[in-house]
């Protein structure tokens, strides 16, 4: 936050396939099935995504939930505190690092035992006659194995969604020693909702080079050019979202 002698400026970019919000920049809003909780919406329909994606800072004893509707999946990551996840009476204790899908055949209740901040992550479930609706897959980063990528020792990849058709989204963090990238500048169809976790790096999206640093967010639309590099003095983390493993709709 800039104080009234300096001059304003940013690094926020919105583009038709792409967009670099850093969190100093978005203000907070109110959810109703949040009450009390401080939100940022970081991505949506309006910026072009085809999905929803919050940071929700709760207090202490502050809690929200979701009525099964058939049509919405929750994917939650837990970037600070801790809070209880109850799902149709089943209660899971989810501390830094946990994260929980939730179907969208399961109705959900979330509770903070301690001042917490999630990311929370919607989107219509796009079902496939013979496929079987998954039930709620609940983990966390610490006990998620992190592969090594490409062949790059210094280039890891946690996937915590299970690569299986079951499921039409990953989410995934990727772990960069200093120097380390991905290995090509990727374009494809899928889009991507991506939260810098830690340190920072340089990030290629659509035709430019621009920094990126903890709590930044970047949405990426789809066939949107990417790449990634990772600048010092920390390693750089961030977890990301994109839609996978279904048809592409004609």
């Amino acid at each position: 936050m800039r104080n009234q002698t300096q001059l304003l400026s940013s690094r926020t970019r919105v583009k038709p396939r792409y967009a670099l919000l850093p969190l100093e920049g978005i203000p907070f809003s109110r959810l109703p099935e949040w009450p009390g909780a401080s939100v940022r919406v970081f991505a949506g329909p309006a910026l072009g995504a085809q999905f929803a994606e919050y940071m929700l800072d709760l207090q202490p004893g502050q809690e929200g939930g979701h009525q099964a509707d058939g049509v919405v999946e929750h994917f939650f990551y837990v970037l600070s505190g801790a809070l209880v996840l109850s799902v149709d009476g089943r209660s899971y204790a989810l501390e830094e690092g946990g994260f929980a899908l939730v179907p969208p055949t399961r109705g959900f209740s979330a509770k903070a035992l301690a001042a917490a901040s999630l990311l929370l992550l919607r989107k219509r479930y796009e079902p496939v006659r013979g496929i079987p609706m998954y039930d709620t897959l609940v983990g966390s980063q610490e006990k998620t194995r992190g592969d090594v990528y490409c062949g790059d020792p210094g280039a890891r990849l946690q996937v915590l969604v299970p690569d299986d058709t079951v499921y039409d989204l990953a989410m995934n963090i990727f772990t960069f020693d200093v120097g380390h990238s991905l290995p090509v500048t990727e374009t494809h169809v899928m889009e991507h909702g991506l939260y810098v976790l830690q340190g920072k790096g340089l990030y290629f999206l659509d035709d430019s080079w621009m920094e990126v640093e903890t709590t930044d967010f970047i949405w990426m639309g789809p066939f949107c050019p990417q790449s990634y590099y990772a600048t010092g003095p920390l390693p750089s983390k961030y977890i990301y979202y994109k839609n996978v493993n279904r048809e592409i709709p004609l």
